[in-house]
């Protein structure tokens, strides 16, 4: 399998630390709002990626952390705890906002098909972690105490910005978002190991440390858990591209720094997904979440499929135009799985064929388009049903579209599920999209002269037969 290296900037042949076995770390959602269809584009694909890892034999460990403390507005070390503003913002308690956020989050995860990781770990209850591995690092001289705060020293690093040929004088870490730099930094890219001087009078959550009655900062927690649930060594680390810097990178300095030795080799980011506007965030008002997709009639499975049909290392335009494609295309593959008789006996040698072509795309640096191609490869294939039924089973263990599973409620519903019905409803969306109303009108007068009357809701068009 060949994978883009963000570390290296190069595409690579993955090899983990321990033949056949896959330590994995996913960065988990702030629990301070409901995540964005962008934040959850990046779990979409690490779930696709954690899927293929185990189809392609690996026996895979996945970690996810809760953010529930810590994360600045600056992604910084300035700006307001988010834990806080989300608490402030609804007149409720920190750990109130985190419980209802975290199941809210895992709520979209599972209507969008992404698999809940083997360990997921809320960064609170790790504190005596964050501690004992920040006393390591002050014991082996890469961080110090300063104006009450324990800080990570990146002057004693060989090399600190390790995703890019950043010049430490183009960067000004603590100035973003129009606030002051830290003023008890050594070097302005060092960041915060631990608050002990909060700027908030307020602060909900602290505890007690070696240092005073403070609380973690954000980046120390992942390497952290990661350490405690899969060791010193990690396969692949998982994220947004937006948090390649600083997050990823202090990461790596502060858990190198503590174990001695290369901690992750293999670096997967996913870009971002923009609108027509720009890059989607929570801080321009209203956001696309999968509620709100729901609630304008669209199956979050359409929004799966809407990803996989780009590669998650280009940045992807959302707009309505275009989940409206994937759901017709959506549509019209659900209609051509649900046409199939499973029967017959499954032709070998055609389904490794068919596999092969699907292994060979997401081999090719997990390229989801490709694989769905793949599906189209199936349908069309010179050989019996129960074959290619066979094969598209294996390919939605990972991809997990929801397709079978569509066609099969289909098959069960025959009155609403005609697909030759179906397929004329398709055409007809198509046709108006087009702004071709005729054809349109021409296709429902078609069906009406069959007795088939077509009814528009905000779900989709539904049918009635006479």
């Amino acid at each position: 399998m060949l994978i883009y290296n963000s570390l290296t900037r190069k595409r690579e042949e993955f090899k983990p630390h321990e033949e056949g076995t896959v330590k994995m770390y996913t960065c988990g959602p702030t629990v301070y709002h409901f995540a964005h269809i962008g934040n959850l584009r990046s779990y979409l694909m690490e779930d696709v990626l954690e899927r293929y890892l185990r189809y392609s034999g690996y026996a895979v460990t996945r970690v996810m952390n809760i953010t529930d403390v810590g994360h600045l507005t600056s992604d910084a070390d300035e700006g307001e705890d988010k834990m806080l503003k989300g608490a402030k913002r609804e007149k409720k308690t920190v750990m109130e906002i985190a419980k209802f956020y975290t199941d809210a989050f895992f709520a979209d995860c599972a209507k969008l098909n992404i698999n809940t990781p083997d360990i997921v770990q809320p960064a609170t209850g790790c504190i005596d972690d964050f501690i004992r591995v920040i006393e390591g690092l002050i014991e082996k001289g890469y961080a110090y105490i300063a104006g009450g705060n324990v800080y990570f020293d990146t002057s004693k690093l060989d090399k600190y910005y390790v995703f890019n040929d950043f010049r430490e004088e183009d960067l000004e870490v603590g100035v973003r978002e129009g606030v002051e730099g830290d003023e008890n930094k050594k070097n302005k890219a060092d960041f915060v190991l631990w608050f002990t001087r909060s700027k908030f009078d307020d602060q909900e959550l602290k505890w007690d440390s070696p240092w005073g009655v403070g609380y973690p900062g954000w980046h120390i927690e992942c390497s952290c858990i990661s350490m405690k649930y899969l060791g010193e060594y990690l396969d692949i680390h998982c994220g947004g591209i937006d948090n390649a810097f600083p997050h990823h990178t202090n990461e790596i300095a502060q858990s190198e720094a503590y174990v001695g030795h290369e901690w992750c080799p293999y670096w997967f980011h996913v870009h971002h997904l923009n609108t027509t506007s720009g890059k989607m965030s929570k801080s321009t008002g209203e956001f696309l979440t999968v509620s709100l997709l729901e609630e304008k009639g669209y199956d979050p499975l359409i929004y799966r499929f809407f990803c996989m049909q780009s590669h998650y290392r280009k940045s992807l335009v959302f707009s309505y135009e275009g989940l409206d494609n994937a759901r017709v295309a959506y549509g019209k593959l659900v209609n051509r799985i649900a046409a199939l008789k499973n029967e017959g006996e499954i032709d070998e040698a055609a389904a490794a064929e068919l596999r092969a072509k699907f292994k060979s795309a997401l081999d090719n640096d997990l390229n989801t388009s490709l694989a769905v191609t793949a599906y189209y490869d199936v349908l069309k294939a010179q050989t019996n049903d129960k074959t290619k039924l066979s094969v598209l089973e294996e390919f939605e263990t990972v991809l997990a579209l929801g397709l079978l599973d569509a066609a099969k409620k289909q098959s069960e519903e025959k009155v609403e599920g005609d697909p030759y019905i179906l397929d004329m409803i398709a055409q007809r969306a198509a046709a108006k999209k087009a702004k071709n109303y005729a054809e349109a009108d021409r296709i429902r007068n078609e069906l009406a002269a069959q007795g088939i009357t077509l009814i528009d809701t905000p779900q989709g068009t539904k049918y009635t037969k006479e």
